[in-house]
């Protein structure tokens, strides 16, 4: 499994400016209280899906969150291309995926699956 972090960072902030985002900054409520950055798929981001995988790692530096955001479609070979990632304030992510909220103040390990044709997620069992 992909994992974030300093000793694991093979996810890079994608510097890319010439793609079309679900959500344009006008679009952005203030949904939650929560600081700080995230990574997330563009297939959440761009594409348009909801969030279907979310875990949680420790914190790169003081503005991570720690939080990792999938639409659960991607693959090994899509997930291995860090040009797929960038980081997102994760009010951001939130405003893209309302579902996410309630979980953003879980501890770091957590890891989540969205419920089948649900706005809820739970508890992945097997540790990443």
């Amino acid at each position: 499994m992909l994992k974030f972090g300093k000793e694991n960072n093979n996810i890079k902030p994608n510097t890319m400016s010439n793609f079309k985002y679900v959500l344009n900054l006008d679009q952005i409520e203030p949904l939650i209280e929560q600081k700080g950055y995230c990574y997330a798929s563009d297939m959440v981001t761009v594409d348009g899906h909801k969030v279907g995988y979310m875990h949680r790692e420790p914190r790169e530096d003081e503005d991570d969150s720690g939080w990792r955001f999938y639409s659960g479609l991607e693959t090994d070979e899509y997930v291995d291309n860090e040009h797929h990632f960038m980081m997102f304030d994760i009010n951001y992510i939130a405003n893209i995926d309302p579902a996410i909220i309630p979980y953003l103040k879980m501890r770091t390990g957590a890891e989540l699956e969205r419920d089948a044709d649900a706005d809820t997620f739970s508890r992945v069992e097997e540790g990443f």
